[in-house]
């Protein structure tokens, strides 16, 4: 794992998406595709807007060539909910590009662990080149709240929102009121995220310090997911002055 630290977001964002860019490009160079995983959240905006950018000029990805997969959904929304992952990436990114496959999660499925089993079915075929990750306020990796499971074998599982996670979407302006907030989600869980061959992840903010110094100048711990970061090898941390203020 590396940090780099930048002086405001919005560099971090635009060296974050050029390296992104240079990871897909190098991988269609490689094998002839790319598969990588898109995270939601504030602290994406910038940098998929970068992404979307400098990969129309250097270098320029194909993205005819690129699978994708979501990283996690809220369980119970439309997928045009204004606050639904796919919503989120198909108004910011996805509309922007034309990607080879696209392999959204249904938050509104019948059965959500039959859901699970199709996605399990799916990313198995796939080497993920790059996941781009947040943190949690909580220091959830995805929707993978403390204490996060390190070892199961499943690909995506359903997990339960802890009360920490719930009020940060609150906070933010996600939802109008806590009872909004749903209970559950379908989240790509911690070994499946680490199984990805390089990692960009970003982390914003004085409000994100605290859980940025609990994450990476700290022990490895569940009741910390994101720490378990520090064991991938190609993992590279984005902040900005804020966020790594604590350090």
């Amino acid at each position: 794992m590396r940090i780099k630290l930048f002086n405001s977001k919005t560099k971090a964002s635009a060296a974050a998406a050029l390296q992104a860019a240079k990871i897909i490009s190098t991988a269609i160079k490689s094998r002839g595709q790319a598969a990588i995983v898109l995270a939601s959240g504030k602290s994406q905006l910038p940098f998929l807007k970068y992404l979307v950018s400098c990969a129309k000029t250097n270098p320029k990805i194909d993205w005819s060539k690129v699978t994708i997969f979501h990283l996690d959904e809220y369980l119970g929304l439309k997928p045009n909910h204004p606050v639904s992952m796919r919503h989120f990436l198909e108004q910011n990114f996805l509309t922007k590009i034309n990607p080879a496959r696209i392999y959204p999660i249904n938050g509104q499925a019948n059965n959500p662990r039959q859901e699970c089993g199709r996605l399990n079915r799916l990313i198995s075929n796939y080497a993920i080149d790059v996941a781009f990750l947040g943190i949690g306020l909580n220091g959830h990796l995805a929707f993978n709240d403390p204490p996060a499971d390190f070892r199961t074998k499943l690909p995506y599982r359903v997990v339960d929102l802890d009360q920490t996670n719930r009020h940060q979407q609150v906070k933010e302006g996600w939802f109008s009121k806590l009872s909004y907030v749903p209970k559950q989600a379908i989240s790509m869980t911690i070994p499946q995220i680490l199984k990805s061959k390089q990692i960009i992840c970003l982390a914003f903010g004085k409000k994100k310090a605290g859980i940025v110094r609990k994450s990476f100048a700290g022990g490895i711990s569940p009741l910390v997911p994101a720490s378990i970061l520090q064991t991938h090898k190609s993992a590279v941390i984005y902040l900005d002055k804020n966020s790594a203020s604590s350090l």
